[in-house]
């Protein structure tokens, strides 16, 4: 079954806890975005564990470099997932997963920024990772783009690592995520930045079963 994951970025500390508050039944994984991460660092994701010890946290690093460090950093305040971008180099990423599996958590590749999608792909499926996101930035998405057509190559060439769609999602997206059928769902604005935030996940939650 498709899980949710809820991205908050433009909040504090305390507009995290509230959001999460209001949205915690519909949502699979609350993701302690980079931007909490940049503003408020690792000490802002362990005031939400410890608000919410049974939530599931993905802690968005976006790790580039000294991987089984800041891997371990993550979860010692907190997170059951952390990200690290696709870009870096191949032994940062290994040195990641192999952090995360023995620590029995898991590990996010994030795509954004890379252009051979379909070879990077296949690349990090044989390495090992939990998930691979497709993720159209927010300043392409300022230009138009979608992350449907990434995600389909992400698809396409993996065999064994769970797929996660970001970028942009909408309600009226509905009709491309479920032919798309990722694995993970990751709605940032489409949630957290509605009148009605909770009515917005019950939305997106009842969709996606």
């Amino acid at each position: 079954m498709m899980k949710l994951q809820l991205a908050i970025d433009l909040e504090d500390i305390d507009g995290a806890i509230n959001l999460i508050e209001k949205t915690q039944e519909s949502v699979d994984i609350v993701e302690y975005g980079t931007p909490l991460v940049i503003n408020f660092g690792l000490e802002g994701l362990a005031k939400i564990r410890n608000r919410f010890p049974n939530l599931t946290l993905l802690a968005d690093v976006k790790i580039m470099d000294v991987a089984s460090y800041e891997v371990s950093q993550a979860f010692k305040y907190g997170a059951d997932i952390t990200t690290i971008l696709g870009v870096a180099e191949d032994q940062s990423i290994r040195d990641a997963i192999k952090v995360a599996h023995q620590a029995k958590k898991e590990l996010l590749v994030d795509m954004i920024g890379v252009h051979d999608v379909a070879r990077r792909a296949r690349e990090i499926d044989q390495m090992g990772a939990d998930y691979i996101a497709t993720h159209t930035g927010y300043d392409l998405q300022a230009q138009g783009e979608t992350p449907f057509a990434t995600f389909n190559t992400i698809k396409e060439n993996v065999t064994k690592t769970k797929t996660a769609l970001e970028g942009g999602i909408k309600l009226t997206n509905l009709d491309e995520i479920k032919q798309a059928n990722p694995d993970l769902l990751i709605v940032g604005a489409g949630i957290a930045t509605n009148d009605d935030p909770t009515s917005a996940a019950k939305s997106f939650k009842a969709a996606i079963k």
